[in-house]
């Protein structure tokens, strides 16, 4: 049998070859079409039984085939791989974006909406049918006839172009790496990542250290290489990736004006005047208008910051470093020496406390005392030896839900950290033991594994990352909604997706967390308390410089969507933005724009707002658990169910706005975003 048609259990990561694919997706769209032709028949009644259900099945059955093979081709690539995802990436593509804009299911959801059942559907049916009847107008379902065929080839190219940006990307990363034979020029340098770079050279043959433009590789190269040279090297080559400064055909550049010609014409045709007003539709934001008054207004609350930060930074800089004219490539060295300056730690420190398992053992601790949960240890088909796997049972022993966790960077895996569905939380007929389909997450991040015998060890960032994205996880798997379309983070705002992944990032600024999961790699001793407090000072350290550049970000992915010039570039919109809001200006060289797959090979196209967004939500959340007076501190399991019931459990099933005041008993407030970020 074919594994990717094997719906009865988890994904069999074991069986599946790169031939399954194709015979797979030709199989599912065959059976999906005569399908619709058989739900939109004049006899087929629109009821959610007769027709949202069975059309609902099928579609779940062909997003979990091929959720299973865009799951391998972003963590384990590989040129055979690669050839059948695209070759069948089109068919994907048509296939939903004929559902989009199809009459008869229209005509369908219609006459369901108008029809008396209606009133007597749940208020997550409610929601459902509400979001689909705006998909389709999105979908192009209510364009004329001679425009649907335009606005479909559109969708299938804009695939196409994202899949490519991605792959240009990855292939552009891994084309560069450098074989260093001279230890002295790795001078501060931790011994733990020249252990990584040794090991990695001699996986190739060679003696010496290899450095790639891998995040484990080019981070602690950045922060602590004390040649300026080499760190000048690495930075051209990494802020130059995918652009015209390498292979033409790994350039990005063309793929980046292509995409905002079809997004713009796509939105003309559906009515609107900008590609920012289709996204928003679906968001909590109401216009771009407010999207920019947003941005507008903390980059003035953190500019003042920002531009302190870069005065002491320059200032350090010049006077300790001896760098007056300081880089780009000198920023985060510079950074890292001030901090140890001025906080008597550095993040190399940090790190020999922060064992993977050990975290991952601090991080379950939060979970189980806030939700009452149990997370252990369990076996599945995996498509890595690295990878874990593991499941959620509540007090009862009752299956809640289960995740891979797949931590560690690969040549073959795309670069940052996400986490994702692999099966949703519904009631269906064929889930055995109380109908309820148990939910499955994937949770990826691109950290260095352990080398030498010894475990990997995760700075601080990196936990934090891995608590964001164990976020995200909770979001898909403690969800109590038994309607696929709003359960976990389906039907969830974008805008208020991250609520629940932030959220999760401030545990690790709690002692009573970190001291559970902090134990030295080489004694086993607990991280000092007065080594924390130095952390937990620091921890605004260049706050104003980091959100500049999150505002940055989002400002330029806005006005690329919203209100771009016409004959202006990507880079001469940022170049301009940079302007106003930075006070670290890049080189001429660097080609962010090439790099930046959130906007033009992810989900976050005139929504890279929402973690600024949603991180007033999440603040303002997480302030009740600060105002906690119980013994347990934050690890308050009242609040922590209280957040499970209001938040986590609904999914989508209503506006993530009322879920927050169900949570927090009032409107969200700016307030604890501010004194989070030491802005007030």
């Amino acid at each position: 049998m074919n594994p990717l048609l094997d719906f009865s259990g988890l994904p069999r990561y074991a069986d599946i070859q790169t031939t399954h694919v194709t015979p797979a997706v030709e199989q599912l769209l065959a059976e999906n079409r005569a399908l619709v032709t058989r739900l939109t028949a004049a006899d087929t009644p629109p009821t959610w039984a007769d027709f949202v259900q069975p059309l609902t099945d099928a579609n779940e059955r062909l997003s979990r085939a091929w959720g299973q093979v865009s799951h391998l081709h972003a963590v384990l690539d590989s040129p055979e791989l690669r050839e059948a995802y695209n070759a069948n990436l089109p068919r994907i593509t048509q296939y939903y974006a004929e559902l989009g804009q199809h009459e008869g299911l229209f005509r369908q959801f219609r006459a369901l909406a108008a029809s008396p059942e209606a009133a007597t559907l749940s208020a997550a049916r409610r929601r459902i049918l509400e979001n689909e009847l705006r998909d389709f107008r999105l979908g192009g379902a209510e364009l004329p006839a001679d425009e649907k065929p335009r606005f479909m080839a559109i969708q299938e190219e804009l695939a196409k172009l994202s899949a490519r940006f991605e792959e240009n990307l990855l292939d552009a990363t891994k084309a560069w790496s450098k074989l260093i034979t001279e230890e002295a020029l790795l001078e501060g340098v931790p011994d733990d990542t020249k252990a990584l770079f040794a090991e990695m050279a001699a996986a190739e043959g060679h003696s010496g250290w290899k450095l790639n433009l891998q995040a484990p590789s080019f981070l602690p190269i950045m922060q602590f290489c004390a040649n300026r040279a080499l760190r000048e090297e690495m930075y051209r080559a990494y802020v130059t990736r995918a652009s015209e400064f390498g292979p033409a055909e790994l350039d990005n550049t063309p793929l980046i004006a292509r995409i905002l010609e079809l997004r713009r014409e796509a939105a003309r045709l559906l009515g609107f005047d900008t590609y920012a007003q289709v996204s928003l539709e679906p968001k909590m934001a109401g216009s771009p208008a407010e999207v920019l008054d947003f941005l507008d207004e903390l980059a003035r609350r953190a500019k003042p910051y920002g531009e302190k930060d870069m005065i002491e930074l320059r200032a350090f800089a010049a006077s300790e470093l001896n760098l007056t004219d300081l880089q780009a490539w000198d920023t985060a060295f510079a950074s890292e020496r001030l901090r140890e300056s001025r906080y008597a730690y550095s993040e190399n420190e940090v790190k020999q406390y922060f064992q993977e398992p050990r975290v991952l053992a601090g991080l379950f601790r939060v979970i189980e005392t806030l939700y009452g949960l149990e997370i252990r240890a369990d076996q599945a088909p995996v498509w890595h030896e690295d990878v874990k796997f593991f499941a959620i049972q509540d007090r009862q022993g009752r299956l809640v839900g289960r995740f891979y966790l797949d931590l560690h960077a690969r040549d073959s895996k795309r670069s940052g950290a996400w986490m994702d569905d692999a099966i949703t939380r519904r009631r269906t007929e064929t889930a055995g033991s109380g109908g309820i389909q148990t939910p499955v997450a994937y949770l990826n991040c691109n950290n260095s594994r352990g080398v030498g015998g010894k475990p990997a060890l995760m700075t601080h960032d990196d936990v934090i990352t891995l608590f964001h994205e164990f976020g995200h996880g909770l979001h898909h798997l403690l969800t109590q909604v038994e309607d696929l379309g709003v359960s976990g983070i389906h039907g969830v705002e974008w805008d208020a997706v991250e609520l629940p992944s932030q959220f999760m990032e401030n545990f690790c600024w709690e002692w009573d967390v970190v001291r559970h999961m902090s134990a030295h790699v080489d004694t086993g001793e607990q991280m000092p308390r007065a080594l924390f407090d130095r952390l937990l000072a620091a921890r605004n350290f260049q706050a104003g410089m980091q959100t500049l550049r999150q505002i940055e970000f989002a400002l330029f992915d806005m006005h690329l969507h919203h209100d771009l010039a016409p004959g202006k570039t990507a880079l001469e919109l940022l170049d301009e933005i940079r302007a106003q809001v930075a006070v670290v200006l890049p080189p001429h060289y660097n080609r962010f724009p090439n790099t930046f797959s959130h906007i033009f090979a992810g989900g976050y196209a005139a929504g890279y707002y929402s973690y600024k967004w949603a991180e007033v939500l999440s603040a303002d959340a997480y302030s009740l658990f600060e105002e906690s007076t119980a013994l347990d501190g934050v690890l308050n399991p009242d609040i922590g169910q209280r957040f499970w019931r209001e938040v986590l459990a609904w999914g989508g099933a209503r506006p993530a706005l009322e879920s927050f005041k169900a949570f927090r008993g009032r409107e969200p407030s700016i307030d604890a975003l501010l004194r989070h970020s030491g802005m007030e």
